[in-house]
């Protein structure tokens, strides 16, 4: 049977299926079996992608769904979660920047991955910027003793202290764009908070890996004092506590993390 509901949110929001198929990261012919068994359910991030696309409830698209696949414990936030984070594909990154509308925070020791699977990254956040986005940067200091330490730790050619220089090199074209800012901290060394609005991906570092060898959380916004909001708590006092890039000259002492 027909998914008549999907078909209806479709054409009222004039959204044909190559655009829906967009906005989700899928082929096109996806959307077309959606549309054609009410009974092929989407997984669960292209179900709210596509809800947030026709600006309707995902409840009323696939109801019996989102009936038996909603959680109801504390652990409702978690939206997937991944062995490595290298394991989440590009396009979860890449739509959460796209969708951010007021607040992004990039709060990794070095935040080098950002710029190397993401090359145009600059000139998209310098737009957002623009519209009004505010975008922070938390990184560590490449001089500190803590980066000292986590180099010797890591014990790879790419050290730590490069990628760091590597990504305020990269934020240096966005230092005079009003709306972003980046500091420095030296409390996140063993856990990097990625945030884009009511969304975040969490790492927590593991041992002797490196972030893309730890595991990765994707976390959306459900309730008070949950997951999503201790982990926005974590990333807040980090960011009050550091030390801005921009205005004051490279400390050379403590540092902060990935």
């Amino acid at each position: 049977m027909a998914n008549v509901a999907l078909r209806s949110a479709m054409q009222n929001a004039q959204v044909t299926n190559q655009r829906l198929a967009d906005r989700c990261c899928v082929d096109v012919k996806t959307v077309e079996r959606w549309l054609q068994d009410e009974a092929r359910v989407p997984h669960l991030r292209h179900q709210w992608a596509a809800a947030e696309a026709l600006g309707v409830e995902a409840a009323m698209l696939w109801p019996d769904a989102i009936r038996n696949t909603v959680k109801t414990g504390p652990d409702k936030e978690v939206l997937s979660v991944y062995p490595y984070r290298s394991a989440c594909p590009k396009s979860i990154w890449r739509n959460l920047i796209n969708a951010a509308r007021n607040e992004i925070v990039f709060a990794g020791y070095t935040n080098y991955f950002l710029w190397l699977e993401h090359p145009n990254l600059a000139r998209v956040l310098k737009r957002k910027a623009q519209q009004g986005c505010k975008i922070r940067f938390l990184v560590g200091d490449p001089e500190s003793d803590v980066t000292r330490s986590r180099e010797e730790v890591e014990h790879v050619p790419l050290t730590v202290s490069t990628r760091i220089r590597i990504t305020l090199s990269e934020i240096e074209q966005l230092r005079d764009v009003p709306g972003i800012e980046a500091r420095y901290g030296d409390e996140h060394i063993a856990m990097s908070v990625f945030r884009f609005d009511a969304e975040m991906l969490v790492t927590p570092h593991l041992a002797k890996l490196v972030g893309h060898d730890s595991p990765m959380l994707h976390l959306r916004r459900y309730q008070d004092d949950g997951l999503f909001d201790r982990f926005a708590y974590h990333a807040s006092e980090l960011w009050s506590n550091g030390r801005d890039v921009w205005q004051q000259p490279q400390p050379t002492g403590q540092i902060l993390g990935d």
